[in-house]
């Protein structure tokens, strides 16, 4: 169909219901057919009004399994209703994508090697999932998109992987007639990533944002994670999840960060293995103290307790929900929540002691939500964002104080959607 007709099909209301399942909540369908509209009125301006479709990636939510991906261990995560879209139509050999104000480069498809320069860039990803996709076997070929998102950028919400998965899940429907499994999607994402942009990350976000739902993934096989839904309607419980963000900056983080997979693998080191998931618990808590000794480091030996407890706490949550137990749920995240900060120790930057948004933020939430809530530092920590479940005739209270410190529109009332990579309209 035409943009131009699309669009029309959208302000009349057509696809009201959609948009109200796609995204969990009727009060934000005015804002989604609005978000669209504009979305088809871009790509007519860009590319002229041709016939297109339109696909989404959601953004992503990591509940429980803070810090376990990188050690092959146990992570619970969900897609949210914060997503990249894209407006898109078919062209040979070459593509062209305008994301939000951002004109990226060409991509040619006869063109996939790796390129030096384009590390850290949208091109190196683009060119990445491509060059994946193609080396699998499957059909690749060229378009042209406006592709938009609303995922918020350094909130732990993973925007990389939403617009990793968009790109593959658009070669998937234009080219490969949506067959593609979602987790393959998600690897070959985390492969673009990691090789053609350069950032070694782990593929709990990939597979979140790819594979929709509430999901509980199993890495201890990284080449096949074992992906379960967990197949619980979380509405029903009455909560939202809100996401606070501190306004911390990530700069300068990055030896933070690198510290805890460095750190966790020296202790896995002294068993003779790579990863902690190899090691046996009990073997590891008999020798605590020849560890301690050999290692000289009592944060490795907190941040190697954080993953044997926390690893085993994610079936424990998935039991809990299995079982429509909700206080139990919320009283292991909240247990999940204090090992991270007093175990893991990924709430500030011991080097930057003085800004502790994050710890400021868990200490309000803990005193405003009282027994209406719980709450949790969110995502790689230090800066940042923080977690909250929160009843929902309660959200406007807490909206209402965490944002007297950090300002307004810092907390995002979201909800788990079911979709993750999808087409929302056919072309």
């Amino acid at each position: 169909m035409k943009a131009s007709l699309l669009k029309e099909e959208f302000k009349t209301n057509k696809y009201d219901e959609m948009l109200k399942d796609l995204y969990e909540d009727a009060s934000l369908v005015d804002y989604q057919k609005d978000r669209y509209a504009n979305a088809l009125d871009k790509f007519i301006e860009l590319y002229g009004d041709e016939n297109v479709s339109i696909y989404s990636a959601a953004g992503r939510s990591e509940i429980s399994g803070n810090h376990t991906d990188h050690q092959h261990g146990c992570v619970l995560a969900g897609s949210i209703n914060l997503d990249a879209i894209g407006v898109v139509a078919r062209q040979d050999d070459v593509i062209n994508v305008v994301s939000d104000s951002f004109n990226i480069a060409p991509i040619h498809l006869n063109d996939l090697d790796k390129k030096d320069e384009e590390e850290g860039t949208s091109e190196g990803l683009i060119r990445g999932v491509v060059s994946k996709l193609k080396e699998l076997g499957y059909n690749i070929g060229g378009f042209k998109a406006f592709i938009t998102s609303d995922v918020l950028v350094g909130a732990g919400l993973s925007s990389s992987a939403a617009f990793e998965t968009i790109i593959g899940t658009i070669i998937d429907g234009l080219y490969n007639d949506m067959s593609i499994d979602m987790v393959t999607i998600a690897k070959v994402g985390q492969y673009a990533e990691n090789v053609y942009f350069g950032k070694p990350c782990g593929l709990m976000d990939q597979c979140a944002c790819a594979v929709g739902g509430l999901i509980s993934i199993d890495f201890k096989d990284t080449e096949h994670p074992v992906v379960n839904h967990v197949d619980v309607d979380f509405s029903k419980y009455d909560h939202s999840l809100c996401i606070v963000d501190t306004k911390g900056s990530h700069a300068d983080l990055t030896d933070a960060y690198g510290a805890i997979p460095a750190e966790m693998k020296d202790v896995a080191h002294y068993f003779g293995k790579e990863f902690l998931r190899e090691v046996d618990e009990k073997e590891f808590f008999d020798h605590l103290a020849d560890v301690r000794d050999a290692v000289k480091n009592d944060r490795e030996i907190l941040r190697a307790i954080h993953f044997f407890k926390e690893n085993a706490r994610v079936p424990q949550i998935v039991e809990a929900l299995n079982n429509d137990d909700f206080d139990l749920f919320k009283k292991l995240i909240k247990e999940s929540g204090n090992s991270s900060y007093k175990f893991l120790q990924n709430v500030y930057a011991d080097f930057d002691y003085k800004h502790q948004a994050v710890s400021a933020g868990l200490a309000l939430s803990e005193i405003v939500l009282g027994d209406h809530g719980v709450s949790r530092v969110h995502g790689g920590g230090f800066a940042g964002t923080i977690q909250a479940f929160v009843e929902n005739d309660f959200v406007p209270e807490y909206k209402k104080e965490i944002e007297k410190l950090f300002g307004e529109g810092s907390c995002h009332v979201l909800k788990v959607r079911k979709l993750g990579g999808c087409k929302v309209v056919e072309e």
